[in-house]
């Protein structure tokens, strides 16, 4: 009898044994998993999105904005990481600049500095300069120009000789303005009276000059297009083709033409030297 329990006694540590060695390998291998689990989840950081949609002249509150967890190694360039940083202490409120639906970062170049509106002076480069030109429903594209987009410009005017000459003077020029709207996000055509362009200094002395001495003429370039134009002229002689005199050595006929309603008949008269 003893010699039985001490069989059972022996058979039931083992298998208690045993039942312990499965547990530790399955928790070790659990483990494991989560150690894994936990190097594959990406670090974050805090980016400032808005909450609702805000539109081109909006000034962007505190209310707007809030914070949320974004990929550290892919935050937009130009975005804010904290609320300090895009609200600063002095109260002074940015303007929006583009149009930002919910949930979309706020960039630096979507809003304005503190302080600042939404004029064109905030779109301006540095060493860019700003230019009205005329514009009317042929030389502006129909109206379907819009802020942001960019034109080439042509002159039309007198070349020499006297004969007119239309000349590419200035390529992938930045529209900032239409009249007095520079809201980039407006989509109804609009037949300008103006545009306003950005220029180096020296562009705008080409442009002003040549607005005053002829006609322009603006050629709308299309989104990602980055062809560099060359030099391009065209007269009215190449436009036509050049006229030859081609001399007679007949005699000489003289003719005198007479309109009668839709018909001219030519009559042939004697030549008087």
């Amino acid at each position: 009898m003893r010699i039985v329990f001490i069989l059972v006694l022996a058979v039931g540590v083992g298998l208690a044994g045993f039942a312990v060695s499965i547990a530790k390998e399955r928790f070790d291998q659990y483990q494991a998993a989560l150690a894994e689990q936990q190097g594959a989840i990406l670090p974050t950081t805090m980016v400032a999105v808005v909450n609702r949609q805000v539109r081109y002249g909006e000034e962007l509150r505190r209310a707007d904005v809030q914070l949320i967890r974004w990929p550290a190694e892919h935050v937009p360039f130009g975005a804010f990481t904290s609320l300090d940083a895009l609200f600063p202490e002095d109260d002074e409120l940015r303007t929006v600049l583009r149009i930002m639906e919910a949930d979309e970062p706020v960039l630096l170049s979507k809003v304005t500095a503190p302080g600042e509106d939404a004029g064109v002076a905030s779109r301006l480069e540095q060493g860019m300069r700003a230019l009205a030109l005329r514009v009317d429903v042929s030389s502006g594209v129909s109206g379907f120009l819009r802020p942001g987009d960019r034109v080439d410009v042509y002159w039309t005017g007198g070349g020499r000789g006297g004969e007119t000459i239309t000349r590419l003077i200035r390529s992938n020029v930045q529209i900032i303005a239409i009249d007095q709207i520079a809201d980039e996000q407006r989509s109804n055509p609009t037949v300008a009276r103006t545009i306003t362009v950005t220029a180096r200094p020296e562009d705008v002395a080409a442009l002003t000059q040549a607005q005053g001495s002829g006609s322009l003429t603006l050629a709308l370039v299309g989104v990602g297009d980055e062809t560099a134009s060359g030099e391009v002229e065209v007269s009215t002689s190449q436009l036509w083709g050049e006229v030859q005199e081609v001399a007679s050595e007949g005699p000489e006929i003289c003719t005198v033409r007479n309109r009668r309603g839709a018909e001219v008949i030519v009559t042939q008269v004697p030549c008087v030297n």
